[in-house]
């Protein structure tokens, strides 16, 4: 299923069986990494030492996403870690382009983030300085939230508009993924999907990894 990538988020893992859950999730595309600092975002999970003993461990590359303040500052040092990908929030953000300028030298994909509040528009003139962008379907801090159709219609904008450009920027969906919500963002123009609790409370992950992967492979807007 070409184009469909399925990135489970560890915030939903075992952390006292972190390895054993990582190697449970083989067959996803990415390991996603939710970076908080209790500043950016009401909660606090782990730094770059977590970061890089998962990237030594995980069977999958990480797709580490930041949600603190002064990216500008710390977020090379996460591509330096060797993660795949590193997405910061826009928000956050003094420089984006130079930011993702950096990140792209080191050799990691630079994806940049936006709130639910935060439009998209203002991206349209430079979708080709990011390979991703990740709209947010929840309010970030937490994981287990409710998944927020109302981002449907913000995210079909960016799909139509990255379309007419001929940009191949990833679109993804982080926020209450499940079989039961991610058809409606395959069908608004998402190609990668975090995660978090559809995988990782299964009793089969890589069976319940597969699964989003047909619905969204079939519900997907080209």
């Amino acid at each position: 299923m070409p184009g469909i990538r399925i990135n489970p988020s560890i915030l939903s893992a075992d952390f006292v069986n972190m390895q054993a859950d990582l190697e449970r999730i083989g067959s996803a595309d990415f390991v996603h990494v939710d970076v908080m600092d209790n500043h950016f975002v009401p909660n606090l999970t782990f730094g770059p030492q977590m970061v890089e003993r998962v990237q030594q461990t995980s069977p999958v590359p990480l797709d580490v996403h930041l949600m603190i303040t002064d990216v500008d500052r710390w977020a090379p040092g996460y591509a330096e870690l060797g993660a795949a990908s590193v997405t910061f929030h826009l928000e956050a953000a003094a420089d984006p382009i130079a930011l993702a300028r950096r990140l792209r030298d080191i050799g990691a994909r630079a994806g940049v983030a936006v709130k639910p509040a935060t439009p998209v528009e203002g991206l349209f003139e430079v979708l080709d300085e990011f390979d991703q962008i990740l709209v947010m379907t929840v309010e970030p801090g937490f994981g287990g939230q409710s998944f927020m159709a109302d981002q449907m219609p913000k995210l079909a904008r960016l799909h139509d508009e990255a379309r007419r450009r001929g940009s191949q920027v990833w679109l993804q969906v982080d926020g209450g993924i499940s079989e039961s919500t991610i058809a409606q963002a395959a069908q608004a123009g998402a190609d990668t999907f975090v995660a978090g609790s559809a995988v990782f409370g299964a009793d089969d992950p890589g069976r319940a990894i597969e699964a989003l992967r047909r619905e969204a492979s079939s519900a997907h807007r080209h």
